[in-house]
C-alpha cells in the first residue's frame, strides 16, 4: 500500500527506533506500505512477535510525540467536498450521494493528530467529508462527552444534508460513542460504530490511574460500564469492535470484545500489534474501509484477522 509514505520519514532522528519500527518486514513489503525506494537494503533480523509489536509501538508512539502540537486546536468546519465516484457513490457531485460523513474520536489524553494517517487513508479511497473532534483531557463524564457528541453529529448532518453518520473511536473514544449511540439516542444519527481498542467491558489497567474520574469510569465495576451492559432493545447501529491480543491496555486484552445480546455486532481480533498500531497499520486501515463501506456479507462475529504486512 502507499497509504502512508511519509509515516517513516516522520521518524526521522529518532535513533534506533526507525530501524526498530522496520524489523520483521521484508523489502518488498516494506517498498509497499511506505513507497521506499527500489535500492532499499534491509538487515534481515528475527524477533519475537511481542518484541516486535512493542518495538512498533515505541515507534508509533515517538512519532506521535511529534504530532500532537498539531492537534490540540479544534479544526476548522470544512464545507462538503465532492466525493469522488467510488465506495458505491453513483453520482460524485452531490455531497449526499457520497459515502457518509465519518467522525473520528481519539482516546483519553490523545488528540485529532492520532487520526493523521487513516484520515488520509480514507479520503485517498473516496471519503470526502472526515472530521476529527476534540474533547479536552480535563472531561471527567464520559456521558457529558456523549452529550458533546451528539451535539457535533447534528451540526455534521445539518451542515452536510446527510441523516446519519458512521464513527470510528480509538479507545476511550469508542465508548463514548458507544454511550450516545446506546443511551442518547444516537442509534438514529450513526449508521456504523468502528471501535478500535475500547474497553467495553472495563480494564483494570485503568486503576492504575484511577484519580482520574473518567478513568475511573473505565474500571469493569463501574456505574457506567454497567449501564453499556444492560438492555438496549431496538438498537440500529452496527458495530464493529477490532481489538488486539497484544494491546497491553485492554485488561484482560478480550475486554475490548464487544459481547451484547441487544447489539449487531461484528468483532475482529487483530494478530501481532499493540494498542497505537491499530490506528496506523496499514491492514487494519483496510479493515476499517470495509466496514464503513457497509456489512459484511458473510458471518465474520468470530473473524480472526492478522495484518502480515508487518508481522508474521
Amino acid at each position: 500500500m502507499q497509504v502512508l509514505p511519509f509515516f517513516p520519514r516522520a521518524l526521522t532522528g529518532l535513533g534506533d527506533l526507525g530501524p526498530l519500527l522496520t524489523r520483521g518486514l521484508s523489502v518488498d513489503q516494506l517498498r509497499e506500505i511506505c513507497d521506499l525506494p527500489r535500492d532499499l537494503r534491509l538487515p534481515s533480523v528475527s524477533l519475537p512477535v511481542p518484541l516486535r509489536a512493542t518495538a512498533f509501538e515505541l515507534a508509533i508512539l515517538a512519532g506521535h510525540l511529534l504530532l500532537y502540537p498539531s492537534g490540540l486546536t479544534a479544526e476548522h468546519a470544512a464545507p462538503p467536498k465532492a466525493p469522488a465516484a467510488r465506495n458505491g457513490s453513483d453520482e460524485p457531485g452531490a455531497a449526499a450521494s457520497g459515502p457518509r460523513p465519518v467522525v473520528m474520536l481519539h482516546g483519553f489524553v490523545d488528540n485529532r493528530s492520532v487520526f493523521v494517517l487513516l484520515r488520509r487513508f480514507l479520503a485517498r479511497h473516496g471519503w470526502g467529508h472526515l472530521e476529527c473532534l476534540n474533547y479536552s483531557p480535563l472531561t471527567c463524564d464520559i456521558r457529558a462527552a456523549a452529550e458533546l457528541l451528539g451535539r457535533h453529529v447534528e451540526e455534521i448532518t445539518a451542515r452536510t444534508g446527510r441523516e446519519d453518520v458512521d464513527i470510528v473511536g480509538h479507545s476511550l473514544g469508542g465508548l463514548i460513542a458507544r454511550y450516545y449511540v446506546q443511551r442518547l439516542g444516537g442509534d438514529r444519527r450513526v449508521r456504523t460504530l468502528v471501535t478500535l481498542g475500547t474497553p467495553h467491558s472495563g480494564t483494570t489497567v485503568a486503576a492504575l490511574a484511577s484519580a482520574h474520574p473518567i478513568v475511573r469510569q473505565m474500571r469493569p465495576d463501574s456505574p457506567v460500564i454497567a449501564d453499556l451492559g444492560g438492555p438496549t432493545p431496538g438498537c440500529r447501529t452496527r458495530f464493529v469492535s477490532v481489538w488486539s491480543e497484544l494491546d497491553h491496555l485492554m485488561a484482560p486484552v478480550e475486554t475490548a470484545r464487544l459481547d451484547h445480546p441487544d447489539l449487531l455486532v461484528e468483532n475482529v481480533r487483530v494478530s501481532g500489534i499493540g494498542h497505537l498500531a491499530l490506528l496506523v497499520h496499514p491492514a487494519v486501515a483496510a479493515r476499517i474501509r470495509e466496514a464503513l463501506q457497509g456489512p459484511a456479507t458473510d458471518d465474520e462475529s468470530a473473524h480472526r484477522f492478522t495484518p502480515k504486512a508487518h508481522f508474521r
